[in-house]
């Protein structure tokens, strides 16, 4: 929960708890423990959500609407904008019952191979809240600042001196140039380069122009 930026834990009716075993494995995380709430009975826990999600594997025999992980999330986080929201899960042996799947608003399933679709409990939990952080935006890469793209003059600059750089080199015939420099200002063009980029190649070309003046 707390790697996915939530942080509201409610337990019901646990069997042990507080419980040195689970501070153990909660490394880092014991102040979620601490703040955790207990409650008697899923109703109990439900009391003043806007919504809330019963997550099960097997095939239930309901007229709840189902939807997978992914689909839960995005509507998860759009009600959670009105109030508080729940996310259920079962116990690890048996998941929940159909009376408490029908305390839920909706089924949730997490896709899995259907060959081999066993996930335990804290698996359970870590994809659906990795879901929900991914819909709140959590999971975009911010990009790297972008530089000034080079301008139309820049590039036709860097043209005139690739193109006189490979007529020395003799890479370029100019009596027969084919449609080499079409393609090849067609391939920069598309690519945009950054106003530093093309002094990078330009300065690459006046290497090579340096390097054959020393011959």
């Amino acid at each position: 929960m707390k790697t996915m930026g939530l942080a509201r834990l409610v337990l019901v009716t646990p069997k042990r708890f507080p419980h040195p075993e689970a501070e153990a494995l909660a490394t880092g995380a014991v102040d979620l423990l601490a703040a955790a709430q207990v409650c008697s009975t899923l109703a109990e826990a439900l009391h003043g959500t806007v919504a809330s999600f019963g997550f099960s594997a097997r095939v239930r025999d309901l007229s709840h609407a189902s939807m997978n992980v992914r689909a839960a999330a995005a509507q998860a986080l759009a009600a959670a904008a009105q109030g508080e929201v729940a996310l259920v899960f079962g116990g690890e042996m048996s998941g929940l019952t159909n009376d408490e799947l029908i305390q839920c608003g909706a089924l949730v399933h997490i896709p899995t191979d259907p060959d081999y679709s066993s996930l335990n409990l804290a698996q359970s939990v870590q994809v659906a809240a990795y879901e929900l952080w991914v819909a709140a935006g959590g999971g975009s890469v911010s990009p790297a600042a972008a530089g000034a793209v080079a301008t139309h003059d820049e590039l036709e600059g860097f043209f005139q001196h690739l193109e006189r750089v490979m007529v020395a080199t003799e890479f370029l015939d100019p009596t027969q140039p084919k449609r080499l420099m079409e393609r090849l200002r067609r391939l920069f063009v598309r690519a945009r380069p950054e106003r530093e980029e093309v002094n990078i190649l330009r300065g690459i070309l006046t290497a090579v122009e340096t390097f054959r003046q020393r011959d």
